[in-house]
């Protein structure tokens, strides 16, 4: 039975999860959320009424969050990239990783992105700077890491930079990464060069317009 993948290409945890199925190929089908077919949309909220996506069907197994995706591919439709390491130590330190992009770069990203669409009266412009100075904390640590790597847990594409990946993408358009993080930077650059997040990207650009904050005319 083909996967059904239900997800949106402009949403950065559904691009980090399309990376995974990208880079190894698995066949799947791709059930658009969209205001246009409300009935794939009910079929996604039955699923999973938190209402968040995206959300992989197997069968009878429905699989929720990004990260546990991408777990799960691995696991039951492996292909020739191995996004989690054999080695456990590897392994940790890839999950590590993954966590970092989701917690302390993608989670401020979506406070500024989400504090513009409230009504201004409900905006919160202390947790709008808290977010942003987590993100230029975030950068700097990063930068460090980054100095002598080409992935962010070694030699090897992985999980961590299926995170990596969307959530400097839109960071950078939300709180730009400072000219002094240059190998945050050039890690971007080689994400961005990287064909399975390039189709991811490319896959996104209609959606564009929609951006709150107002998409630059770049990447």
């Amino acid at each position: 039975m083909t996967l059904q993948f239900y997800a949106h290409p402009f949403s950065s945890y559904s691009q980090k999860a399309l990376i995974a199925l990208y880079e190894n190929g698995t066949p799947f089908q791709y059930r658009f959320l969209g205001p246009e077919d409300e009935g794939t949309v009910a079929e996604w909220q039955a699923l999973w009424p938190i209402k968040r996506f995206p959300v992989l069907v197997d069968g009878d197994r429905t699989v929720m969050e990004a990260s546990i995706i991408i777990e799960y591919l691995g696991l039951h439709h492996p292909g020739p990239v191995g996004l989690i390491p054999e080695d456990a130590d590897t392994a940790l330190d890839v999950r590590t990783m993954d966590r970092f992009f989701d917690n302390y770069i993608m989670t401020p990203q979506q406070k500024i992105v989400f504090d513009a669409i409230r009504p201004a009266e409900a905006r919160d412009a202390y947790g709008v700077e808290e977010a942003r100075a987590m993100l230029d904390a975030a950068y700097r640590w990063l930068d460090g890491r980054m100095a002598g790597r080409e992935w962010a847990s070694g030699d090897a594409f992985s999980l961590a930079d299926c995170a990596a990946a969307p959530a400097l993408f839109y960071a950078d358009w939300s709180h730009p990464i400072g000219e002094e993080f240059m190998h945050v930077h050039a890690y971007r650059r080689r994400l961005l060069a990287r064909p399975s997040f390039a189709r991811a990207v490319d896959e996104a650009r209609p959606y564009r317009s929609f951006f709150p904050l107002g998409a630059p005319d770049r990447d």
